[in-house]
């Protein structure tokens, strides 16, 4: 039996087109990679094109929505479903939200490490879409026994440099610098940046707990409030949004892939302290796309297998261009024939599979797989 290694093969074309989006550090508009399943999207990515996107001044956060469903997921030992990811138990809507929070959060830490990211940076980003004062305030006062603080008539600034101040005595030196050696000064410099990330979230988090009673009566209605989705996606956004603004050609290109987008849409809640999944799903792209539109966003990459962000999703969020759309089909019969008979399939074994599963590269690698497996021997 041929034992000969599985191999990817190469879409040039498709590759060259994600390649030119890639190499760009900001765009007006948002990526849909799609098509049928099993054609090699995944693949295509994770194998071909993620590392050369994580190389000298490129740094790419990979997302894949569906690591949240363990029973078809490889990263559990387990093989993909072959039908739809909505045939699956949905995954919570929290652990999706830690996963591209987390993502996005060691990138703005990358970019803080190499000087793009600063204290003032955070606080303007932050100052430009939301009240913060009474958040800092509030912040300030948990280790104020006096009233000072929430009687003071400082500018949000002031109280930003205060808070900050406090913070950064608890950030981690190594994590805002990493092994390099560097000055006091310096070192003080990265700290500040650090503990205003860490302030900006807090400040966001404080903000959404005021909308707690409002969240828990939207999901009870199942209405809908443009207010409310956007403030569960404040946090992902203004990351976004600060990593955009830090973009630098040849020293800083950060982007992101999220794969299997379309698992959000159809996640659940776990409790009442976020919007559902689909307002959720919808608040992230929509303002993914208004970044874009307004100030340039950093490539972003959706990845999908259902067929609504091929010929729906333009609709539902406003004309037909609103996304830069690109298909990646599955090999043809004779295409996949060229790759697979002689390598991995005889004639007469090719002539069965074509006819009963088609060209699916993903189910031919699995039937492979199977073939050298023990259970084929048996």
């Amino acid at each position: 039996m041929n034992q000969k290694a599985w191999r990817i093969i190469p879409r040039p074309l498709m590759e060259t087109v994600l390649n030119s989006h890639a190499q760009q550090p900001r765009v007006p508009q948002p990526l849909i990679l799609h098509g049928p399943r099993g054609a090699g999207k995944t693949t295509l990515i994770v194998e071909r094109l993620l590392d050369k996107w994580n190389t000298g001044p490129h740094l790419t956060g990979y997302v894949d929505l569906a690591e949240s469903i363990k029973e078809n997921h490889p990263k559990h030992g387990h093989s993909y479903p072959w039908s739809s990811w909505y045939n699956c138990p949905p995954p919570p809507l929290q652990s999706l939200r830690v996963q591209l929070e987390q993502c996005l959060e060691s990138m703005a830490k990358k970019g803080i490490n190499l000087g793009l990211i600063s204290s003032h940076q955070i606080f303007k980003t932050l100052n430009k879409w939301h009240g913060i004062s009474t958040a800092l305030k509030q912040i300030l006062e948990k280790d104020n026994v006096s009233g000072a603080i929430m009687t003071s008539r400082r500018k949000d600034l002031s109280l930003w440099d205060r808070a900050v101040s406090k913070l950064s005595v608890r950030c981690d030196l190594e994590e805002s610098v990493g092994k390099r050696v560097v000055s006091l000064e310096e070192a003080s410099y990265y700290k500040e940046a650090m503990a205003a990330l860490e302030l900006a979230k807090e400040v966001i988090s404080l903000q959404q707990m005021k909308r707690g009673n409002a969240i828990k009566e939207l999901n009870r209605t199942g209405g809908f409030s443009r207010t409310l989705a956007h403030s569960a996606t404040d946090w992902p956004l203004l990351l976004l949004e600060l990593l955009s603004a830090a973009a630098e050609i040849d020293y800083f290109q950060p982007k992101l892939v999220i794969n299997n987008i379309e698992v959000l849409k159809h996640a659940v809640l776990s409790d009442d302290t976020s919007v559902c999944g689909s307002l959720y799903h919808d608040s992230l792209i929509w303002r993914i796309i208004a970044l874009g539109a307004n100030e340039r966003c950093l490539p972003v990459f959706l990845v999908t297998s259902d067929g609504y962000y091929s010929y729906r999703a333009f609709m539902d969020f406003g004309f037909p261009d609103i996304f830069i759309s690109r298909e990646m089909f599955g090999w043809s019969p004779a295409e996949a024939k060229l790759h697979m008979v002689g390598d991995y399939f005889t004639s007469s074994e090719w002539s069965v599979l074509v006819e009963v599963l088609g060209p699916n590269s993903r189910h031919l690698f699995e039937v492979f797989a199977l073939k050298l497996s023990n259970h084929f021997q048996k």
